[in-house]
């Protein structure tokens, strides 16, 4: 089992920026991809980014290439995402999600996150 825990949420002005981390623990092997998911108020849940682990590569969703980052730390068994100049449409709850494999539906979920941007 893979137990996962995100911090960093909170309120922040339209234009600014927050880090999410989240940290894993557990079967740490069943992680080998890491990634964020949101889910806006009436929405439906829609994948943001998500990073390998040997190599680390990256992906995200189109709406926030330029301005999210994500990035893992294997030694503390993390996954931080950067989030620049947050946009008020954004406010949602974000969800840390692992999967064992490259590819494939992801199988651990945290308790999620509320980002709340305002305008």
């Amino acid at each position: 089992q893979v137990q996962l825990v995100e911090s960093g949420g909170g309120l922040v002005q339209a234009g600014g920026s927050l880090r999410l981390s989240c940290a894993a623990s557990g079967r740490i092997f069943n992680t080998y991809t890491m990634g964020w998911f949101r889910q806006a108020p009436g929405k439906e849940r829609e994948f943001v980014a998500q990073i390998t682990w040997y190599p680390a590569i990256a992906a995200y969703r189109d709406s926030v290439k330029g301005r999210f980052t994500i990035s893992r730390d294997n030694v503390k068994n993390t996954v931080s995402l950067q989030m620049n100049n947050l946009k008020p449409e954004e406010t949602a709850v974000y969800t840390c999600t692992a999967r064992a494999g490259r590819v494939g539906n992801y199988d651990y979920w945290g308790q999620g996150t509320q980002v709340t941007v305002s305008s």
